[in-house]
């Protein structure tokens, strides 16, 4: 492939991946479980440190393995086809697509925010449960149109990408500083007054003190909201392959991304924490809290900027995350544990095939209502892949110490262990006090074990 991605498009693929919708919405059910600014702030501050720590050692694989398929290649190199492909497989089947479901699908309802006649539409097919909607209809096409958008070549896609992720950026720092300057009644000193103590209100009962294990359960269930925030980062490492120098480019393109994008969510809760009171958090309607934020903060025009900034934000998300996830479906195919068919390029040296594959499965996902629930619960996954790979630094060094590395990872062994820490601390609480989030994630990962021995199979008859 030809390497056309330059440092700045690199930065800008990773802050647009990572920058969605769920810093907009995710702080509410935050709030709900923990009923403190002090405890919200902690656990934000917590994902800050984990996601630059991890970024940092997947900065390392990064100049080791430069080349198309970024995390997929680490795993597979470190700890074999296995694990490599059942990285793959979840990715595939829920991580990548399964995002980009829910991201188009916010583009859709905050559309419908803008277009009520979108929400108030009957859905255009109903049996008992499942329905088809116009929001969901709308967000299929955003996804079928960045699909095309990206088989024009990568230049059609970094432009988008980087136009609509500078234009969030910038609209998120304005809403940060304007949110200053705006606020008439600052409600920081009362949200953060509870100090250590939390509380817990999911249902607008009111709210109950909690503590040891109800704690630990709250704390897991809110960082879930703050990962899922806070993950796709790793999607630079996909098109590692057609990044200029990547063994330079992509670790600083991680940090540089990485840092950035945790400083603005820091930031947008401050601004939460100081524009409204707890229940104003917890309760906002549908857990828009930055649209109630700027509703304080401007009124009605507020709202409508912050539905505008939000769909840019979903838009230039769902092109970043088709534009990368694609390369390394492409990058399983040539090992044969892919469909064959994703393994060309089209006449504009991009992976076609293997983006209307992805495409398609993830409009289908958009039918299905289910990507929600999917996502949810495959954070924990996600996770463990992460803790995986930033293990796979460790090996690496222990086992191929030789091993050509322009870059080495900052205060190894420090950091790598300071992921491993919270990611461990994180999933055993998951898996002690919130089951629910974990079992379905492990069943779609098991899954993939007979998936690949089945295509290894098939790969020896050739």
């Amino acid at each position: 492939m030809k390497r056309q991605l330059k440092l700045w498009d690199a930065i800008m693929l990773v802050m647009g991946s990572m920058i969605g919708s769920g810093i907009f919405i995710v702080s509410s059910d935050m709030m709900r479980q923990l009923g403190s600014g002090y405890w919200l702030a902690i656990v934000w501050l917590l994902t800050a440190v984990a996601t630059v720590a991890a970024a940092i050692c997947y900065g390392e694989l990064s100049s080791m393995y430069p080349k198309a398929g970024g995390q997929y290649t680490y795993l597979t190199e470190v700890f074999g086809k296995p694990i490599g492909f059942l990285y793959g497989w979840s990715l595939f089947t829920v991580i990548q697509t399964g995002t980009i479901a829910a991201v188009a699908v916010a583009f859709g309802k905050f559309t419908a925010y803008l277009i009520p006649q979108l929400n108030d539409a009957a859905p255009l097919f109903q049996r008992g449960e499942f329905k088809i909607t116009w929001i969901q209809i709308l967000a299929m096409g955003v996804i079928l149109l960045l699909t095309y958008i990206n088989t024009r070549g990568i230049k059609s896609g970094k432009s988008v990408q980087s136009f609509f992720t500078s234009a969030k950026i910038i609209a998120l720092v304005l809403l940060i500083v304007g949110g200053l300057f705006l606020i008439k009644e600052n409600h920081f000193s009362e949200n953060m007054a509870y100090s250590w103590e939390a509380f817990q209100n999911l249902k607008g009962e009111g709210w109950m003190g909690i503590s040891g294990g109800a704690l630990m359960g709250a704390l897991a269930a809110a960082m879930v909201g703050s990962v899922f925030s806070s993950v796709a980062w790793e999607n630079v490492t996909f098109v590692s392959g057609e990044i200029v120098n990547p063994q330079r480019n992509v670790v600083r393109a991680l940090v540089i991304g990485t840092s950035l994008v945790m400083l603005l969510y820091i930031c947008c809760n401050y601004i939460y924490l100081s524009a409204l009171s707890r229940e104003e958090i917890a309760f906002a309607t549908n857990d828009r809290v930055a649209i109630a934020a700027a509703e304080k903060m401007l009124g009605h025009t507020g709202t409508i900027a912050m539905a505008i900034l939000v769909m840019i934000s979903t838009f230039g998300c769902v092109n970043g995350l088709a534009l990368s996830g694609a390369r390394v479906f492409q990058t399983m195919a040539k090992d044969g544990l892919f469909l064959k068919q994703a393994i060309p390029n089209n006449k504009y040296d991009v992976p076609a095939r293997s983006l209307w594959l992805q495409g398609i499965w993830a409009s289908l996902l958009c039918l299905s209502g289910q990507y929600g629930n999917l996502l949810d619960m495959i954070s924990f996954v996600i996770v463990i892949f992460y803790m995986i790979t930033v293990l796979g630094v460790i090996i690496q060094r222990i086992r191929k110490p030789e091993l050509a590395r322009s870059y080495k990872t900052f205060l190894f062994p420090f950091t790598p262990i300071i992921y491993l820490l919270i990611g461990t601390v994180f999933c055993l609480l998951l898996i002690i006090y919130k089951p629910q989030y974990t079992w379905p994630g492990f069943i779609l990962v098991l899954i993939g074990l007979p998936v690949y021995f089945f295509a290894r199979g098939n790969k020896k008859n050739d």
